[in-house]
């Protein structure tokens, strides 16, 4: 079985594992709180990151969070910063860390827009590609799919190329290539910026 799918498979078993109805106690936030201390060198103090390339995770869903998590330990999404934290985890870690995170108020974006046109393309492009039937109207995400409103400008350019060329795996990966792999530079510079300033 090629090392992909192996990774998918075992993804899958995990994070089904953790979808399922359990007898588990329910999520700890302070014990996520706790754990998140090895995050926020790099995700920032409360989740909102000063790190360029580095994505914000106060006000994610929670089971976005959660399979993210499950799909950097099984080693389906590569990251060498992220290996070492996430591949001693406990099921237990993730559900508690997903739980923190999404309690979190979501990181705000940026006040003023010194760039409106641009925004205004990327609004067009959201619309064009239908971001918001998965995203949410407020792209505030939900369930598993990822909160974009307020993100980093440059981490969200960096995500679109990487569905876009197919380098980026895990979690609605067909989808989000089928979206990224038609836009242009420009089309992703203003999805990004406009998403930011939301």
């Amino acid at each position: 079985m090629p090392l992909m799918t192996r990774g998918l498979a075992a993804a899958a078993a995990l994070g089904l594992a953790l979808c399922q109805p359990s007898p588990l106690r329910a999520a700890d936030i302070e014990a996520g709180k706790a754990k998140a201390e090895l995050c926020a060198g790099c995700h920032g103090d409360n989740g909102v990151s000063i790190i360029e390339y580095t994505p914000s995770l106060a006000g994610q869903p929670d089971l976005f969070l959660q399979w993210q998590l499950v799909f950097f330990r099984s080693g389906t999404r590569q990251n060498a910063q992220m290996r070492p934290i996430v591949e001693d985890l406990s099921n237990e870690d993730v559900r508690n860390l997903g739980a923190y995170y999404a309690s979190l108020p979501p990181m705000p974006g940026k006040k003023s827009d010194d760039k409106p046109e641009l925004s205004r393309k990327g609004a067009e492009a959201a619309a064009g590609r239908r971001c918001a039937s998965c995203h949410t109207d407020s792209y505030a995400g939900t369930k598993a799919t990822a909160r974009l409103a307020g993100q980093r400008e440059e981490y969200l350019i960096k995500a679109l190329n990487e569905f876009k060329s197919g380098q980026r795996s895990g979690g609605a990966m067909a989808a989000m290539a089928d979206v990224a792999y038609p836009l242009s530079e420009e089309e992703i510079y203003a999805l990004a910026h406009y998403l930011a300033h939301l």
